[in-house]
């Protein structure tokens, strides 16, 4: 097409204030704010601006392109953008179990509850309903963490790194931090375990290498030293150190879990009450990731440095609202009893699935698919699934999948637009097919799949 035709067709698009006077756009003005509806119209019309620059014939572009009964659903759509939420669901399809980018562990069933009863009112958050007076919002968490774990003290924060850098604050500002060259990497989002060490006010000191510490390598004079973060040298070895030199050991678990997985065929991973039972005086852990709650930070130790670190005024910058406290104890109740928390709680659900259970929902996904679509080839496969989140990271998890590869269409171009159906689709590619991993896949959405897979198919297939 010509420059000249391309300018013809251009200017045949209406103008903003001429669509405006329309009655069908008069309908939207009164549902939507005036500068809503104005950017949905602005949007719309540069997709049609676009699809005129790219188009290489006159005749790609009907006439009726420019009529507004075509337009209307362009301007409908953009609208529907701006009002809707960007944060919303997606169905995790990867087979990473804790996955970081999708939102790490789902929430039970419980904790939803709860997050609905507390989050449509007030609440007791610091408010002592026995002394009628104002109380602490850690001890709506603080006694069932103590239960579960052992330790004498414990504080809840916004997240781990939070709760790494206030322990340390406290413990170790203005002294020397020991900890293993082994321990000073960088995990998600460019979170470098240094950084936040030397933020806390203490002064790092490596001992060892990136691949070897040894117990030796701890030892050595110093004014005044904190020992933790433990490489190869095993935590109750340096617990001894600590009581030698009469120093805090501090233990970072990154993900804690109270439950043993080792007996579900998943590699063994010293348990919260494991690291407290070693006798280090501070143990931090997340409270997603294995624990399968929400976002938090968990610090449990003697009751005397538990004590200090409560009293820090960094504590306020880092403490947690009223609805991750409800999700957290919703979450922690359910650990009471080891086989509810295995069933209840959808992580550890997802990592001690059987395998042949994962066979039959993927047969059942199978079929479901090639009822409801065409233009793929579709079967079942075996691949491994992964725990994620920075937990168990050499663990393979044996799983089913659906494999599908599209007839008219390259897989990346079917995964692409899986991301764009409501709710997105996140998959992964492996060997030219797109794979669906039944292990991160919940039974309720399997409709939702089968849908969205057909309108991707035929969307790519056009």
């Amino acid at each position: 097409m010509s420059q000249r035709e391309h300018s013809q067709l251009l200017r045949k698009i209406p103008k903003v204030d001429e669509l405006l006077s329309a009655q069908e756009i008069k309908e939207l003005l009164r549902v939507h704010p005036n500068e809503v509806v104005k950017e949905g119209i602005r949007n719309g019309l540069e997709r049609l601006r676009q699809a005129i620059l790219h188009a290489t014939k006159v005749e790609d572009i009907a006439e009726e392109t420019f009529a507004l009964s075509r337009l209307l659903p362009l301007f409908e759509e953009e609208i529907a953008k701006q009002v809707a939420p960007h944060l919303r669901r997606a169905i995790n399809a990867t087979g990473v179990v804790i996955h970081t980018n999708l939102g790490r562990s789902p929430l039970s069933e419980r904790a939803l509850r709860n997050l609905v009863e507390i989050s449509q009112g007030y609440s007791n958050l610091e408010y002592d309903l026995v002394k009628g007076a104002r109380g602490s919002r850690y001890v709506h968490v603080e006694e069932i963490i103590l239960r579960l774990s052992g330790a004498e003290g414990g504080i809840v924060v916004n997240n781990n790194a939070g709760a790494v850098l206030l322990a340390l604050n406290t413990i170790a500002a203005g002294k020397e931090v020991v900890v293993s060259r082994g321990e000073l990497v960088e995990i998600g989002g460019a979170f470098r375990i240094p950084d936040v060490m030397t933020r806390s006010g203490g002064t790092l000191r490596e001992v060892g290498t990136t691949n070897r510490t040894h117990l030796r390598d701890y030892e050595h004079t110093s004014n005044y030293r904190v020992v933790g973060f433990t490489s190869e040298v095993q935590l109750e070895e340096l617990v001894q150190i600590g009581k030698k030199y009469n120093l805090p050991v501090m233990n970072d678990l990154g993900s804690g879990c109270f439950v043993d997985l080792s007996p579900y065929g998943l590699e063994k991973e010293p348990t919260v009450q494991e690291a407290v039972k070693t006798g280090a005086d501070v143990v931090t852990f997340s409270g997603d990731k294995l624990l399968g709650g929400p976002q938090a930070g968990i610090i449990l130790g003697k009751k005397a440095l538990v004590d200090q670190i409560k009293a820090n005024p960094l504590n306020r910058a880092l403490r947690i609202d009223k609805l991750t406290l409800a999700a957290l104890e919703s979450t922690l109740i359910a650990y009471l009893s080891e086989g509810e928390a295995i069933k209840e709680i959808p992580t550890l659900r997802m990592l001690t699935i059987p395998v042949a259970l994962l066979r039959k929902r993927a047969g059942r996904l199978e079929r479901l698919l090639k009822r409801e679509t065409e233009g793929a080839f579709i079967e079942m496969v075996q691949e491994h699934s992964q725990v994620g989140g920075g937990a168990l990271p050499l663990q393979n998890l044996p799983t089913w999948a659906v494999a599908i590869k599209p007839h008219q269409a390259r897989v990346e171009a079917l995964e692409a637009e899986l991301r764009n159906q409501a709710p997105p689709i996140i998959a992964r590619i492996s060997d030219d097919q797109l794979i669906l991993d039944l292990r991160t896949i919940q039974a309720d959405e399997f409709p939702l799949i089968a849908h969205g897979m057909a309108q991707a198919l035929t969307k790519i297939g056009d």
